[in-house]
């Protein structure tokens, strides 16, 4: 079943992180998963988070306000 994976963030260098990490994961997991970046900021607040970055992980958030690491996020995918 393929993981629906959002990133919420506006584009910080935090969130690019973020994203960098979780398209790493993914790609060397060969973990089937769909990454949507998610920058506008009323979607983001649908999400009733005040801190970027998020990880959403089939619509639960899983992380927020900081960069995970590799192993944190593939722990989430598994």
């Amino acid at each position: 079943m393929t993981k629906i994976i959002k990133i919420l963030g506006t584009g910080c260098p935090k969130c690019q992180s973020m994203t960098r990490i979780v398209q790493d994961v993914v790609s060397e997991n060969n973990i089937d998963a769909t990454i949507e970046k998610v920058e506008d900021i009323i979607e983001i607040m649908k999400f009733n988070v005040m801190t970027t970055p998020v990880l959403v992980i089939d619509d639960a958030i899983t992380i927020k306000g900081r960069v995970p690491s590799k192993d944190e996020v593939l722990a989430f995918l598994n």
